[in-house]
Formats: structure tokens, sequence, C-alpha cells
């Protein structure tokens, strides 16, 4: 896929082009409707004219322009802008890494260690109990990357961090960024309700402690902060609307995490708002040559809503348990409350 960049009328359009097939149509960084009347044609409503664009002849850098069926010109196109940013000694750490991941013995020996060190730390019931709501949170991203064609590699459990659903693919629009990014926390909530009704069906305080753990979890990874859920959902949204918003409101974003770390004393945030202010430093360089589809208005308002509503959903669990005699079960809305 690659994105072309024309001015018609003295007005900014793109198109993502696959082969001689548009996909997608731009103007001023939204995306508009259009139609496909006839193989190889394409046509939009632009200032009460029909727009009309054949695309027979892309793959000689040429298209042909229509207006109001009549034909207007032959445009030879520019360079196609699907080049990759250089990535320099950062790149060669991703491939690193990417190459670390591929063994499975160390899906094995992440999740042993994950497992002794919560243990060691706490007690192997809260251990199991945790592994459990990490492993549902990330299942949940995997099975929303493979709803979108993505191929997996499945989960992999970072000791003292968290866990991490990697992926051999990458994402083509912000829609996908965002349906990714709420699952996990989705399939979350899922396990806290089922974990209330099971508490209440067996009165076993254990369902109770799930419920509440997997709601403290899930919504820590809603903080819109990059690299967490909530911030890549932010992101997406922001920078669909154009890249100075999205900038600047991923920049508040890190202030906003900054303020956390230093009132609860979060030391390991920090890391985290320093992984995420790399990728808003390589997301803005990259702004004029990203292959992302941008979300129109309507999926701005619909993932907003999204994001509210699982949101909501994990404050209801916690609040569900507030006035419980059972300190762990009350402290996290204490926390938040705090």
């Amino acid at each position: 896929m690659i994105r072309i960049d024309l001015t018609l009328a003295e007005q900014p359009f793109s198109f993502m082009v696959s082969g001689q097939k548009i996909i997608q149509v731009f103007h001023a960084q939204q995306a508009i409707t259009f139609d496909n009347p006839r193989e190889n044609y394409y046509q939009f409503t632009y200032d009460n004219k029909v727009i009309g664009i054949d695309t027979e002849a892309v793959e000689e850098q040429s298209i042909s322009l229509f207006v109001d069926e009549q034909f207007a010109t032959q445009l030879a196109l520019p360079a196609p802008v699907n080049a990759a940013p250089k990535k320099g000694f950062l790149g060669l750490a991703a491939l690193g890494f990417k190459l670390f991941k591929s063994a499975k013995v160390i899906k094995v020996v992440l999740a042993g260690a994950s497992v002794a060190g919560y243990a060691w730390l706490f007690s192997i019931e809260f251990a199991l109990m945790l592994i459990g709501c990490l492993v549902v949170h990330e299942y949940g991203h995997v099975r929303a990357m493979k709803y979108f064609g993505i191929k997996t590699k499945g989960i992999y459990l970072i000791p003292f961090v968290g866990g991490l659903a990697v992926s051999d693919d990458k994402i083509t629009t912000r829609w996908q960024d965002v349906v990714i990014s709420l699952m996990g926390p989705a399939f979350g909530l899922i396990t806290s309700v089922l974990s209330v009704v099971l508490y209440y069906a067996t009165e076993m305080e254990i369902f109770a402690g799930v419920a509440v753990l997997s709601a403290l979890l899930n919504l820590f990874n809603l903080l819109p902060i990059l690299p967490l859920d909530g911030g890549h959902v932010l992101k997406s949204i922001s920078f669909s609307m154009r890249s100075w918003i999205g900038l600047s409101v991923c920049l508040l974003g890190v202030l906003f995490g900054l303020w956390l770390s230093y009132t609860f004393g979060l030391m390991l945030l920090v890391f985290f708002l320093f992984v995420g202010a790399l990728e808003i430093v390589f997301e803005w360089r990259g702004r004029h040559y990203s292959h992302l589809m941008p979300l129109d208005k309507y999926g701005q308002g619909f993932s907003a809503v999204m994001y509210a509503v699982v949101v909501a959903g994990h404050v209801a669990v916690m609040m569900h348990f507030a006035d419980s005699e059972n300190p762990i079960l009350s402290l996290p809305m204490t926390i938040l409350s705090s």
C-alpha cells in the first residue's frame, strides 16, 4: 500500500492505493467517502462537482482526472510516500529484541520468573491471580489482532512489568489501534464481572479478590499515557484530528503521568513515560508519511465512547467493593478516591 498526495483545485488530497485500487481518500487529513462505479474508476464529490480518478495507469505513475464525467487532464504522479523513517540504533535494538523473543523457551522462562517474583514479594495465591489477570488481558489483544488478520507470536509475561502481546504484522489503520488497545481491558472487565458473579454464587472471597485486582490492573492500563492502552486510544483519536493536536494531547498525557509518578511514588511509571515519549517523537517525525488511515469524526466519537464505557465498568467493579470489611478489597477504591 502506498500513499499519493495531490493538489486539486488548490486543495490537498491524499489517496491510499493498493495496486490499482484506491482504499481511502483524505481531504485535509480527514477521510471522505467515495464510490467505485466501475473497475479502476473512483469518484467523490467536492465543491458540488463529481471528481473522478481513473487508476488504470497508476503503475506507470499516471492517473486520469475527470470532472462531472468529463475528461479533464492526465496527471503524472509524484513519488509515492511510503518510505520508512530511519531508526538507527533503535532499529537495530528492535530487531535484536524481535530475534530474542522468537524463541519459545523465552515465554516459559519469563512466565516462570513472573510467578516466582510475585510469589516472593506477596504469596503464591496472589501470584497466580495476577498472572491469570495478565494473561486474560493480553489474550484480548491477541484476539483483536487475529480478528484483523494480523499474525501474532503470542503472549509474553515480563516480571514486575506486566505482559505483552506480540504481533508479526503492522496495523494499517487508527481504528485497528483503538480496537486492539481496548480489547485487553474489555476482556479484563469480563473477568471482573464473572468473578463478581462467582463470588456471590460461592461466597469464596478469592473471586472478589480476582474481580478487584483485574479492575485495578486494567484501569491503570487505561490511563491516557503512552505506551499504555489508554495512551494508544488517545493517540489514535488525537492524531486523527490534526498532527499538532495529537502531539499536544500526548504531551499533556506525559505531564499527567509525571504528576501521578510524583504523587504516588510510582517510579516504574517513569520508565513507561520514557518509552511513551520516544513513541510520541517517532509518531511526530513520521506524520507526513504515516501509513495509518486516520479515524473519521464518527470513528473518533465512537472510540471515545468505547473507552469511557470500559473505564466506567472497571470503576463500577471497584466501587462495588469499596465498603468491604476486607481492607484488600476496599484498597483499590481508596487509592482511586485519593
